[in-house]
């Protein structure tokens, strides 16, 4: 939470806070106090995931669940209706400067096609640079995280500049 709060004063953007713990349920309201927007816990991690997603939905933070490589889509069958954000995961998380699991692709599409209509983003984080972005666009994402192909050079403008190419 130092993080978010130290960043909140400088920024209008939202933040979106992406809990990588073990359980996270009891952190949630530190991180919604220190002025995260959207909340992001992980399936794998949550052995109650509605209670954890009503939790911060009663914070007044929008809700996300994020899916590691090997984790099937039906475990958000249950959850869809609670969510705003849904986070795929194209690599194992652990480190940054991974390669993209193309095998996450299908799984993209497969979420898209199960979130139709409703107001639900679809984000991808892991390898995403500018050879893998348009596919990863294509397959249905709406956010994409690209740390290490943009924060690995010196002009970080440039580099967002050409994700933003490679993705149109």
């Amino acid at each position: 939470p130092m993080v978010v709060k130290a960043i909140r004063p400088h920024t209008a953007k939202p933040l979106d806070v992406h809990l990588m713990i073990d359980p996270a349920q009891p952190f949630l309201k530190e991180y919604a106090d220190a002025g995260a927007d959207i909340i992001t816990v992980h399936a794998e991690a949550d052995k109650h995931l509605d209670r954890s997603l009503q939790a911060i939905k009663d914070l007044g933070k929008k809700a996300g669940v994020s899916l590691n490589p090997g984790t099937n889509e039906a475990a958000l069958e249950y959850v869809l209706d609670r969510l705003d954000l849904i986070l795929v995961m194209s690599v194992n998380p652990g480190f940054g400067g991974q390669s993209f699991m193309p095998s996450q692709l299908p799984k993209i599409k497969r979420i898209r096609d199960m979130i139709g209509n409703r107001p639900i983003e679809l984000e991808v984080d892991g390898g995403v640079n500018t050879d893998t972005i348009k596919s990863v666009v294509d397959a249905g994402a709406d956010v994409l995280v690209a740390g290490s192909a943009v924060f690995k050079g010196d002009d970080y403008a440039a580099t967002i500049g050409a994700l933003r190419t490679a993705a149109a």
